[in-house]
């Protein structure tokens, strides 16, 4: 019995998830998937960073559920990979106290063409900013403990125009 073959397909763009208390190196992580893919004609990144609020804010702690964070995290930059033609994807975001000026995520969206790397680096900050398990508090100059940070309205909508 003989039939037509299935097509080879690719394998999926290699994911790279981190959570961690560290800094990270935004130069390092574009050099490390240069180098990977010597292909990829883009590379677009997003570097989140901390905010004084107006001076008022002394640092933000960040909290994550272990485990299942990156889980979730890996599924929709996963997600991204299957949307848009991609050649890799990282993902680094920080927990614990973060001062104004500090880095609190990363990513690195690289594809042979710009508008997948644009458009699949948004979509990962979209859920990273409304649905990704972290809890933001933030710590005031005066000492005191201020509120828990919730998603923006303007934050939920711009992560609604990725819906199916």
């Amino acid at each position: 019995m003989t039939g037509t073959p299935k097509p080879l397909q690719a394998p999926p763009p290699p994911v790279d998830v981190r959570i961690q208390s560290g800094d990270f190196d935004v130069a390092a992580e574009i050099e490390r998937l240069r180098r990977a893919h010597p292909n990829i004609g883009a590379v677009v990144t997003f570097t989140g960073l901390c905010r004084d609020e107006g001076g008022r804010l002394a640092a933000l702690e960040l909290e994550h559920y272990p485990g299942m964070a990156e889980a979730e995290i890996t599924r929709i930059a996963r997600e991204a990979c299957a949307r848009w033609p991609l050649d890799g994807l990282t993902a680094i975001h920080r927990h614990g106290r973060i001062e104004p000026g500090g880095n609190i995520v990363l990513v690195v969206a690289a594809s042979r063409h710009r508008r997948a790397a644009f458009e699949a680096a948004e979509f990962l900050m979209d859920y990273l900013k409304t649905r990704a398990p972290f809890w933001k508090k933030e710590h005031l100059k005066d000492g005191s403990s201020g509120t828990w940070v919730d998603a923006r309205d303007s934050d939920t909508r711009d992560a609604d125009r990725w819906k199916a």
